[in-house]
């Protein structure tokens, strides 16, 4: 996003605290079908999808005095709708009815050939975070997740403490989902936290 970007997005969510609704609308403009897309990655149901978001920016209205201007309003739109996705899935996985009808579009929705593409994608965009890593941080990170080593393992192996690794590993995640998260899709992202990538 870049500091002009910032900056309006600034001033529309001091708006919306304030009440106005043309402020509330066009932040709904803009993030909403992205809310949308992330949604229906998660729970494969356009109407589902559709009611989370809708949630979502409810819940934005309501809490919109306590909101923080100086936060990204992005990642805290994106950190409602992720919880909103989990606890409609838990509640699916209680409800028998909802649980076969999301099963089943989710295997309708993704045919082999989207999940080749997809992991393509995923590929593309691993190493297009790894980039973002400096060349110690990297090979740390690499070590961790691409051949499994413990944080002692890799402290013996580079000749430094395991604490040194334990907080390269923890800055080496936190430029990696930052950078994710910003300009990346949402969905992915997601897939790569749940296979312990991230």
């Amino acid at each position: 996003m870049s500091l002009k970007q910032t900056y309006n997005e600034a001033l529309l969510v001091n708006e919306l605290m304030q009440g106005n609704k043309k402020a509330f609308r066009k932040l709904f403009d803009t993030y909403s079908n992205d809310l949308y897309k992330f949604s229906l990655s998660m729970v494969c149901s356009k109407v589902y999808a559709e009611e989370i978001v809708q949630d979502v920016f409810l819940k934005v209205w309501i809490k919109r005095a306590s909101l923080n201007p100086e936060m990204s309003f992005k990642s805290y739109l994106f950190t409602i709708t992720r919880n909103q996705n989990i606890k409609f899935l838990k509640k699916a996985a209680n409800n028998r009815k909802l649980r076969e009808e999301i099963f089943y579009k989710s295997q309708k929705f993704a045919s082999s050939t989207e999940l080749y593409i997809r992991e393509s994608e995923l590929e593309l965009l691993k190493q297009e975070a790894l980039d973002k890593l400096s060349p110690k941080r990297r090979i740390i990170f690499e070590m961790s997740r691409n051949e499994g080593k413990s944080y002692e393992d890799i402290a013996n192996e580079l000749g430094i403490s395991a604490n040194t690794v334990r907080n390269q590993m923890s800055k080496a995640l936190e430029t990696l989902r930052l950078f994710l998260i910003e300009n990346k899709d949402i969905g992915l992202v997601l897939l790569l936290f749940y296979r312990r990538w991230l």
